[in-house]
């Protein structure tokens, strides 16, 4: 009878052990499984521009490899202004996320001090170079993506100007105002160009207003680079169209925005240059899945891999043509486009 007890204590000691095990694997398992996170630069994930890019990325990634959103998988932390940026970096630090991603220049010092008080955490900055050994930067060559927007812009405009509204006054708007200037004036060097800047990526309102006073002053083409303020330039638009009846159009930028330009009698959306900011996303969060994160170096996005792109909504076959004729000179490096160039 002893011996049987001896034998049944063992075997129940045997089954703790092992049920101890299991979940030591699991736990440890669990751990491991790649966690990653975006900070907004005050834009949300529904701006239709930037912050939504990065976010498709971040859905797109999870769904590509069971990852649910959530704190064992992904999320985001809505920046309202730039005093946000390092105290949500903390929160998901904290949080457990051991990727963080940082969506756009703004959040350069936040991602410079986050990086250096967590050197074991991943933190991707994007449109800008953060040299750290935990920061893989991401870079988009924009400047060539404007360059055919300009084309687009000159092509179309009948009044000889067009318009670039751009977000702030920074060097990231420099490379796509560059590009743009340099593809206006490649088609007619005599145009003028009217350039406006918001000061903020998440005021409609004032693109609406900078827009209205362009079109206003016999501006027909307007490249808005904003965010969520270059919304306010297809509103504009389409209030010339309704109430002037004069035919004014907007580019659009980082998305294909030609649902924003939608109304009764047609579309204001000329065409869009698109980032494929989606596309950066998930290839950092699978290098990080793979321990093979890029840290301490820059990682460029251009034509030549469709990083950076012109789509069309209302371009006539010709121009669309001329666009297609000027991207392969470009991929080939019989065009040098001024802005972004290492």
């Amino acid at each position: 009878m002893k011996k049987i007890v001896t034998i049944i204590v063992g075997l129940v000691l045997l089954g703790v052990v092992f049920w101890f095990g299991v979940v030591y694997s699991n736990n440890r398992n669990h751990k491991q499984i790649p966690t990653v996170a975006m900070v907004t630069d005050g834009g949300g994930v529904e701006d239709d521009s930037f912050n939504a890019a990065t976010w498709k990325g971040l859905v797109e990634w999870g769904k590509e490899h069971h990852i649910a959103k959530g704190s064992d998988g992904y999320t985001y932390a809505q920046s309202l202004s730039d005093a946000d940026f390092f105290p949500n970096m903390d929160k998901l630090v904290k949080k457990g996320y051991n990727t963080i991603i940082a969506t756009g220049y703004r959040l350069t010092d936040a991602i410079k001090k986050a990086s250096q008080k967590y050197p074991d955490t991943n933190f991707v900055m994007i449109d800008t170079v953060v040299k750290r050994p935990n920061v893989a930067s991401v870079q988009f060559r924009d400047n060539e993506a404007a360059f055919l927007a300009g084309v687009a812009a000159a092509k179309t405009s009948k009044s000889k100007q067009v318009g670039f509204i751009g977000g702030t006054d920074s060097p990231v708007m420099a490379v796509f105002y560059k590009g743009f200037v340099q593809g206006v004036h490649t088609v007619d060097p005599n145009i003028r160009i009217n350039k406006k800047y918001v000061g903020t990526f998440s005021q409609p309102r004032i693109g609406q207003s900078l827009a209205a006073a362009m079109y206003d002053n016999g501006v027909d083409v307007i490249y808005t680079v904003a965010g969520g303020s270059g919304e306010g330039a297809f509103t504009a638009a389409k209030a010339v169209r309704k109430n002037l009846g004069r035919t004014v159009w907007v580019i659009g930028v980082d998305q294909d925005q030609s649902e924003l330009g939608k109304y009764d009698g047609g579309n204001v959306t000329l065409a869009s240059t698109i980032k494929r900011v989606d596309v950066a996303v998930k290839d950092m969060a699978n290098k990080a899945m793979t321990k093979k994160f890029p840290g301490g170096k820059t990682t460029y996005y251009d034509l030549s891999d469709r990083g950076v792109d012109i789509v069309n909504t209302s371009l006539p076959k010709s121009t669309w043509k001329l666009i297609q004729s000027y991207k392969q000179q470009i991929i080939a490096g019989q065009i040098k486009v001024a802005g972004r160039q290492s």
